[in-house]
């Protein structure tokens, strides 16, 4: 048992929920849990820290160019750690930054986009495809205008 009175398979479970919280946020037995986890899995550790540290860029930043350094920054710290699960979200980013920087502009997404898409895709596949394409917009547009 440990100090808290958790196994090590109590303590990996129940720290589960405060791995996706920001440390501000937790309470005071998430803080005693963490700061438990932390020193027995220390790279669990690196992996929480470079987690939230991507998460501040995008929460925090509001230019481009120092949303910029800041993911330069962060993707020196992935290198450094050889995490290969951050490696592989920083080489995504790395090449698709450009179009990421779009968020700094306005700090919006194309989700609205993404799911009237999956709407669309959901609606082609009640009726098995679209033969009569005039008619299939008509219908999305009664739907969906």
């Amino acid at each position: 048992l440990l100090s808290n009175g958790d196994t090590i398979k109590q303590l990996l479970a129940r720290s589960r929920y405060l791995l996706f919280k920001n440390p501000s946020k937790w309470t005071e037995s998430q803080k005693h849990r963490a700061e438990i986890l932390f020193v027995r899995f220390p790279l669990l550790k690196k992996a929480y820290d470079l987690a939230m540290a991507l998460g501040d860029i995008f929460n925090k930043c509001k230019d481009k160019t120092v949303a910029f350094t800041k993911l330069g920054l962060w993707h020196n710290q992935v290198e450094n750690s050889g995490i290969a699960s951050f490696e592989s979200v920083a080489r995504s980013i790395a090449a698709h930054h450009t179009d990421i920087l779009h968020y700094f502009d306005n700090n919006s997404t194309n989700a609205s986009a993404e799911s009237f898409n999956a709407k669309l895709k959901a609606f082609r596949s009640i009726f098995r495809g679209v033969r009569d394409t005039k008619f299939f917009l008509y219908r999305v547009m009664k739907l969906y205008a």
